[in-house]
């Protein structure tokens, strides 16, 4: 079983400094109205018409919606149309999925879309983001419990096309069980669609400050801030794991579409500060600048500290 007490260097809150030291240690210790495009990648051919405000941001595509559930049906109607396209075809679909709070609005609709208009995942492969260090399958805080609590259970995909980290994996195995994670998505063909949420660190997946645009799978420590986040659900913070394995930021913008999901006002200066500021390794999510087709959909929450 994974043991972060030999196998990650210590964690040491980094400054505010926005820089782009890189690391390349092989475990990560961070230093450690009607739709209207809002800028030439923010939208595919088969994006659903939707009313909700969007904003042509200078650095990357934002769409403010009256509130989640208005964000998911169309992220959710966009993930349908973008299965049966595939399907149609002749082709899968592979899929970025990402946990906590934030997608689960969302993965309820699918279910929605599966029991009630036919949309099957037969012909959908999964890749999710990551994976806490040290937790079971069947450990009510992993999170190949949380999608098969909240998504997998409920639809019809395939066990064998499911793919998460595994958090068991043995110290001496992480590397190979990295690159092979790395290895399947490239035979699946890629992510078509990535999900994301963001973290008040600015993480996407476990990319903690520090981490290279660059990096692939591997293991990390995890922020303070981002332990202090999970603590309640633990039920104490002493409870919850200090690493994780998590694919790396330049697996995620690998991905042919990248969709980052905010809500509530507790996320609106991560969220600003993401879109705004400058492409750096402090905050992970601002690597989205750079990538061909991202956007964020957020609520108006959310928005509400974006600058103009």
């Amino acid at each position: 079983m994974f043991n972060p007490t030999h196998a990650i260097v210590p964690y040491f809150p980094p400054p505010r400094i926005l820089s782009c030291t890189p690391s390349h240690l092989p475990i990560d210790a961070a230093h450690s109205s009607e739709m209207h495009t809002v800028s030439a990648h923010s939208s595919l051919a088969f994006l659903p018409q939707a009313h909700h405000n969007a904003f042509a941001m200078q650095k990357i595509p934002v769409e403010v919606f009256p509130s989640s559930q208005d964000a998911v049906a169309k992220l959710a109607a966009e993930t349908a149309e973008l299965i049966r396209s595939n399907e149609a075809a002749g082709k899968q679909t592979v899929l970025g999925l990402a946990t906590g709070g934030t997608p689960i609005a969302y993965y309820k609709e699918l279910i929605r879309l599966h029991k009630e208009d036919g949309l099957s995942f037969a012909n959908v492969t999964s890749f999710n983001l990551d994976e806490y260090a040290g937790l079971p399958q069947d450990h009510v805080e992993s999170y190949w419990y949380f999608m098969h609590q909240n998504l997998f259970n409920h639809i019809d995909i395939k066990p064998e096309n499911i793919n998460l980290p595994s958090g068991t994996v043995a110290d001496a195995d992480i590397p190979a069980h990295c690159a092979e994670y790395e290895q399947k998505i490239k035979d699946a063909g890629g992510i078509d669609l990535q999900i994301l949420g963001i973290g008040r660190t600015g993480h996407i997946g476990f990319n903690e400050p520090g981490s290279p645009k660059d990096s692939l799978t591997r293991a990390i420590e995890l922020d303070p801030i981002t332990r202090e986040d999970a603590a309640p659900a633990f039920g104490g913070l002493d409870n919850v794991p200090t690493a994780a394995i998590t694919m790396g930021c330049g697996t995620i913008l690998a991905a042919r579409r990248i969709v980052l999901m905010a809500w509530g006002e507790g996320k609106a200066p991560i969220v600003n500060e993401a879109v705004t500021g400058p492409v750096n390794d402090i905050v992970s999510a601002s690597y989205l600048q750079e990538h061909a087709n991202s956007v964020f959909y957020i609520d108006q929450a959310a928005a509400s500290k974006l600058e103009a």
